[in-house]
């Protein structure tokens, strides 16, 4: 099953359903909100069924959860990134977390301002949790994974690298790109190794397998349930592959008009560009 979020032509949103036809409305505001209706199944089902078909190219795609109660992220998670950046693989998760407003749309452009500097991507899978999890083992964990999407966490190397603690440089508002479907567990497995890739530009700059994960989903969901309650609609993103601007020789980063590109196989891709002020 596929699932995104939309904003309609009247300004309403929506979550919706792809089928073979076409993507058909489902009676909720968004894919977050939908995971959270006690009637999540009959919901979908019904609008399967008969739900009023969209026009996707008349509708403005929203991050396919688009406001979440929880954003955490796992930072050094591939063992190719753990490298690259000269890390020993880590015993525990290195962790920090975003707010909801640092959320953008699949397609829209990322602005930032002019003293926002060394500009970087990192192309991710993100996790849609689908269940209240709390002190979960990794089976429970497993179990409460609603679904997988698509993130860039572009990141703000000169704020970053201001302190030990990343926050600062990974909390820019509207440069967290989140899309374009949720895909449900019986149709993508990370653990089957789908690729990742992001370009720049055209150019290729990452790639990697969602097998090279130090700390796979079920495994983060459930180190992370230990401290924090986790809900149905928050968000968990994975870690970045090999390749950042940040650890290539010399450094690169992305510049005003970049078109930044980031595609996981079976799930699908975002497309943005930078703005930089």
């Amino acid at each position: 099953m596929r699932l995104i979020s939309v904003r309609l032509s009247d300004g309403q949103t929506s979550a919706a359903v792809m089928t073979p036809d076409g993507a058909r409305l489902i009676d909720s505001a968004d894919v977050g909100k939908l995971l959270g209706e006690g009637e999540f199944a009959e919901l979908v089902s019904r609008a399967m069924e008969s739900g009023e078909k969209i026009n996707l190219d008349q509708v403005q795609m929203l991050p396919v959860v688009p406001d979440p109660k929880k954003i955490l992220c796992c930072g050094l998670n591939y063992r190719a990134h753990v490298r690259e950046m000269n890390r020993e693989e880590p015993e525990f998760p290195t962790l920090f977390a975003k707010f909801a407003d640092t959320l953008a749309g699949p397609n829209d452009d990322v602005v930032l301002p002019g003293y926002a500097t060394d500009v970087d991507w990192e192309a991710e899978l993100a996790v849609v949790v689908g269940a209240n999890l709390f002190q979960a083992d990794v089976s429970e964990a497993r179990r409460g994974i609603a679904g997988y999407t698509v993130a860039n966490d572009i990141s703000v190397r000169s704020w970053q690298r201001r302190t030990l603690q990343w926050l600062q440089g990974k909390a820019f508002d509207a440069t967290t790109p989140l899309g374009p479907v949720m895909v449900t567990p019986d149709e993508f497995d990370p653990a089957s190794g789908a690729s990742i890739t992001c370009t720049v530009d055209g150019r290729v700059v990452q790639t990697g397998t969602t097998d090279d994960l130090v700390f796979d989903p079920a495994e983060l969901l459930s180190y992370i349930s230990q401290f924090t309650k986790l809900a149905p609609g928050d968000l968990v993103l994975t870690g970045t592959p090999g390749g950042v601007g940040a650890g290539a020789v010399p450094p690169t980063f992305l510049a005003d008009g970049s078109v930044v590109e980031v595609e996981i196989s079976g799930i699908g891709k975002i497309s943005n560009t930078v703005r930089l002020g």
